[in-house]
């Protein structure tokens, strides 16, 4: 089979755009056999975005040759091949334009997508952007942008997707076919083409690979573990004192890294978490960017879980940690660690995937998004082969991937257990399995609050814990024990019932009863009971979709999304002040009650009668999955009745909204106020040790404040107490690294889009971008403000050479743009409230940080409104109490974005003047690791920070 790979680079990418370079590479038997490449006098002038973009000037294709030319050179050559291109749809029309204009035949031949490849055979790669494919497999791509080096670098990629398409197990490929059979696509094509060369080279070698079920897998069954250890392994190992343990690990890390730090604050962390595991004592330990938080508490955790027999659950916000904790920290401590031990990942079960559902969704062909729900299977075929965890996070999905699994994921509901076949492979029963046998248990603060509603029922039994980013565990804890309801979710678990005649649970089960030989008379009945329900579903359905469409029409008509920080409409419901027409939308809720309980009622009874004959009626799977959608309505009915009746006093209640998708998007939230009780009853109270630990946990040196969000109070006696607070010293040297700069002078902001203040703030930032050569992270505290300062800098920027990125703007993915901003040498990247935390940009890449706006949160949010008000009724001051302290986590965690690393340094510019005009502005600087603070005129900057730059 022969390819031709191809790229153009055009004046743009609209139907009336020219093409000014042509790259064609020919491979023929997996080599590359001919290569073709020309400049193209477009007739047109380039402009000048594309000129930056590819380097192709006006000049160098003057005397290039015309299209007829190009096209004459390149027509023979397409003949008998294949055409492969990266994001072929955009070459392909080109192709064809330039074919058509030039007297040619348009190109008849197949057509194939680089993309589509990637997709599928390496499933957890995580940008598809051509460069960053190249440096995945190790290809230089010296000129990016330019015809003949991208279609150079699109051959060799495509030269990898065979050798791996080939590579595969040859059940695997014949999956693979069997997903795209009878699509008539150019793709289903080539994968018959290459599953008959696989067939014709190759059996089914059971010895190289496990197959299960006509699928190939990575894993055995689980349950089938060798003993770890045995326990005079543990006591000799563990030897006489931690303290000699601990020099032990030291001297281990010392021959295991050339260059080893020792860090006082990593071992004052290690001693004080060792001490309240041994003392059942709660720990509230500060510790700063380069402490080594995560061995801090590891080891002691380890060390003590293996003296004391007792497990150790370690919990984090984000699963970005917890996949850090798995790939990174805990290979490293069994490396170095002087006895085994076992660690273990639980996340949320919708986290794995189910395999049932997966090979009923195959074997149905159950594809909803036309082209990309196979591509998704496929690519869900590839990875099976290669998981070991079955983890969502581990595969990288298309636009509609998320809604794709949601259809596969693990569920309880409808959960076979162990009647399921998949019972010994199922990755969710594998990692509970894992977390029962480990002697440490990384999991998640979401996590912790699902089995606490769970009456603990998710994880093992546990008295010792330890909370990492705990200055979000109060946050989690609202929201997970609160109430929400998505009008989209509502709306589909409707539609996995009954969509229409022909799909949906309850059409597919009565067309099984009805062939069912077993099932005889009493098919008749039941299909008479289904046929019943349909009308009670659409009234449910036209009734909520009458109901989501008011409470849009309420929340777009009192709300203004520019006022939120994820320009979302929102708006605070209080049962004293609800708006006219809420009671038109009880009657309707009223509707939607009374008839789910019928529904509800006539599905469980009809659910218990199938549970009894399933077996041999060959319906197990369906009755399985049926139950889950009943679970799911129940919920969904029971969350909205507890919205519309907001009978808690202790709730808040409020809707959102997006802007696009209109009622779809409506979502109605019901929050506990203060959740610190609950806290107390189920964690502080029963536990015997928890620590908590983040960078950010004190305010002004005190840790009062976090203190009372959990409902703890600190005692006299700390030592002594249940309760000890500890705030390490930070191991970098700020006030060498990091200069804070106050332009005392700046214009102060009146209103969100203040014209005087947005560009006062586009002159500054942009010439300090010039002195600093872009390496600039913007943090701002509204959308809006980033869209106006971005446009704005873009324009004054560009003809520097510098390109200004903005989240929201160029991608709303984090991840992707702090990898397009590490990658590009001159860059400014502008983020909101996601580039607060978690981002980790060590070295030259940044030098300054901006901070725009003190990040209050809005005042007019529901849940601060409502905490707010209670701390009113205390008679405190809900500002002081409550919006600074906040405020200030939030401002130590933006400045900690700055310095990563001892050899790194820089500045930080605060642009809200508050921090030294108001009586609270100085709890923001004080509660910064001792950087050098400066205020000066917005004149004297630019020398300032050309000096201190300088010096770096």
């Amino acid at each position: 089979m022969k390819f031709a790979v191809l790229d153009f680079e055009t004046t743009g990418s609209q139907p009336g755009d020219e093409i000014i370079q042509v790259g064609l590479v020919i491979i023929d038997q997996f080599e590359i056999t001919d290569r073709y490449t020309s400049l193209v006098n477009p007739g047109i002038s380039i402009p000048s975005s594309i000129t930056t973009l590819t380097g192709i000037t006006n000049e160098m294709v003057a005397d290039a040759p015309s299209l007829d030319q190009v096209m004459s050179d390149m027509f023979p050559r397409l003949f008998d091949c294949v055409l492969v291109a990266h994001q072929a749809a955009f070459d392909l029309s080109f192709l064809q334009r330039g074919l058509t204009r030039t007297g040619y035949p348009p190109f008849s031949g197949r057509v194939l997508d680089t993309m589509d490849m990637l997709r599928i055979l390496f499933p957890s790669i995580s940008s598809l952007q051509l460069s960053m494919v190249a440096a995945l497999f190790g290809i230089d791509h010296e000129r990016p942008h330019q015809a003949d080096s991208d279609a150079e670098v699109t051959a060799l990629i495509w030269i990898h997707c065979l050798d791996r398409l080939l590579g595969l197990p040859l059940l695997t490929v014949q999956r693979l076919n069997q997903i795209f059979e009878n699509g008539n696509t150019d793709l289903g094509w080539f994968l018959d083409e290459i599953c008959l060369y696989k067939e014709s080279v190759t059996s089914v070698d059971m010895d190289t690979n496990r197959y299960f079920r006509q699928f190939t897998l990575n894993v055995t069954d689980w349950g089938e573990e060798d003993e770890l250890r045995s326990e005079y392994q543990v006591t000799e190992a563990l030897g006489a004192s931690f303290q000699a343990f601990q020099q032990g690990l030291k001297s281990a890390l010392q021959q295991r890294f050339e260059v080893y730090e020792d860090r006082e604050s990593q071992d004052q962390m290690i001693l004080e978490v060792e001490r309240s595991l041994e003392a059942d004592q709660h720990l509230m330990i500060e510790a700063g960017t380069g402490t080594g938080k995560s061995l801090g508490y590891l080891i002691p955790a380890i060390y003590y879980g293996l003296k004391y027999e007792k497990k150790v659950v370690v919990s984090t916000h984000t699963i970005n940690l917890q996949e850090q904790l798995r790939e990174r920290d805990i290979p490293l401590l069994k490396e170095i660690f002087p006895v085994p031990f076992k660690a273990a990942v639980l996340k949320g079960r919708s986290h794995y995937l189910c395999l049932r559902k997966f090979e009923t969704k195959l074997t149905t062909r159950d594809y909803e998004n036309g082209r990309e729900d196979p591509i998704t299977a496929a690519q869900m075929v590839v990875w099976l082969s290669e998981t070991e965890h079955g983890d969502e996070e581990e595969i990288h999905f298309g636009n509609k991937g998320a809604q794709f699994w949601y259809s596969v994921a693990s569920d309880t509901d409808s959960c076979l257990n162990r009647m399921c076949p998949w019972y010994k492979k199922c990755f969710y029963h594998r990692a509970r399995n894992d977390a029962n046998t480990a002697d440490v248990i990384i999991t998640n603060h979401s996590l912790l609050f699902t089995d606490m509603k769970a009456e603990n029922r998710l994880l093992p039994s546990y008295k010792h814990l330890v909370i990492d980013e705990a200055h979000h565990f109060e946050e989690v804890a609202s929201k997970h024990l609160g109430i929400e309801l998505h009008a989209s979710a509502f709306y589909h678990s409707l539609l996995w019932l009954y969509k229409d005649n022909r799909s949906g649970q309850l059409p597919m089960l009565r067309f099984r009863l009805q062939k069912s030989d077993e099932a005889g008379e009493r098919a008749a009945a039941w299909s008479q009971t289904i046929d019943g329900l349909f009308p009670k579903i659409i009234s449910i359905k036209e009734d909520w979709e009458r109901l989501s469409e008011a409470l849009y029409e309420l929340v777009s008509s009192k709300s203004d999304p520019s006022q939120s920080e994820t320009s979302q409409y929102v708006l605070r419901l209080k049962p004293e002040t609800l708006p006219s027409n809420w009671r038109e939308m009880l009657i309707m809720e009223d509707n939607i009650y009374l008839n789910a309980n019928e529904l509800l009622r006539t599905l469980d009874k009809l659910l218990n009668e199938l549970k009894e004959q399933q077996d041999g009626l060959g319906v197990q799977g369906l009755v399985t999955d049926l139950n889950g959608t009943v679970k799911e309505l129940y919920a969904h009915r029971d969350a909205l009745h507890f919205f519309m009746k907001m009978a808690d006093e202790g709730y808040v209640y409020w809707v959102e909204a997006g802007t696009y998708a209109k009622a779809k998007s409506v979502q109605l939230n019901s929050v506990p106020t203060d959740v610190s009780g609950l806290l107390q009853q189920h964690f502080f109270e029963t536990k015997d040790s928890i620590i908590l630990t983040s960078a950010t946990l004190s305010v002004n040196k005190s840790f009062q404040y976090s203190a009372e969000q959990l409902g703890l109070s600190i005692p006299e006696d700390e030592e002594s107490g249940k309760l000890k607070t500890v705030q390490l010293p930070s191991p970098f040297n700020y006030r060498e690294q990091a200069l804070v700069v106050i332009p005392r002078n700046f214009p102060t902001i009146k209103g969100a889009g203040d014209p005087v203040f947005i560009e006062a703030l586009i002159n500054s930032l942009s010439d300090v971008a010039l002195v600093t050569k872009g390496r600039m992270l913007v943090l701002c505290t509204s959308n809006r403000m980033l869209k106006l300062v971005h446009a704005g800098m873009k324009e004054k920027l560009s003809p520097h050479g510098i390109t200004v990125l903005g989240q929201g703007v160029d991608s709303g993915n984090r991840s992707k743009l702090t990898r397009m901003f590490q990658d590009n040498k001159m860059c400014v990247l502008l983020g909101t409230s996601s580039f607060w935390e978690g981002v980790d940009i060590p070295g030259d890449a940044l030098s300054c940080l901006a901070i725009i706006r003190l990040p209050f949160q809005p005042p007019n949010h529901p849940l601060v409104e409502a905490k707010c008000e209670n701390i009113k009724k205390r008679n405190e001051n809900p500002f002081m109490k409550f919006s600074v302290p906040q405020a200030v986590i939030r401002f130590k965690q933006g400045f900690g974005r700055l310095v990563r690393r001892a050899s790194d340094k820089g500045i930080v510019i605060i642009y809200d003047t508050r921090v030294i005009e108001t009586y609270y502005g100085k709890h923001f600087l004080y509660s910064l690791p001792g950087p050098k603070i400066e205020h000066m005129t917005c004149e004297q900057m630019l020398p300032r920070i050309e000096e201190w730059m300088g010096g770096a």
